[in-house]
């Protein structure tokens, strides 16, 4: 499970390094991963075997949600982490989500999502004026 956020920064390249504690986590023989675009306007990097189980999950989806296959399956890059625990976010998908420099990887349990600083902070920000979702009515902190 991955939890907690991170600010990095990406390289001149587009290369985002992993944090240690979720290499870590991946384990040594983890170094692959599938970046796709969210409906929120960030990415979603997925470890190879979660990223398999969340395709099967969207491919067997019915042809009312075609875009939405289009969206996460036909945008979905595979990237490998290298030697220095970095991983190439292609400019496509950095396009997409707004990313210039400046970011914030989430440990979202099974995947993390990778946010433009700037947006994230506006987005959390404007979330924390609102009221909590009904689900978390019944929940005691």
């Amino acid at each position: 499970m991955f939890q907690g956020a991170s600010f990095l920064s990406l390289d001149a390249k587009g290369r985002l390094s992993v944090p240690s504690r979720h290499r870590e986590a991946l384990g040594s023989d983890a170094c692959a991963f599938t970046i796709t675009k969210h409906p929120h306007g960030c990415l979603m990097i997925f470890p190879r075997v979660e990223w398999e189980k969340f395709r099967e999950r969207i491919a067997a989806l019915p042809m009312q949600a075609q875009w939405w296959k289009r969206i996460f399956l036909g945008n979905a890059m595979e990237v490998e982490m290298d030697a220095a625990g970095r991983v190439l976010v292609s400019p496509e998908l950095r396009k997409a989500a707004g990313i210039s420099k400046a970011a914030v990887l989430l440990g979202m349990g099974s995947y993390f999502e990778l946010w433009d600083a700037a947006t994230y902070e506006a987005q959390e920000a404007e979330q924390m004026k609102g009221e909590m979702p009904d689900v978390f009515k019944d929940f005691s902190f």
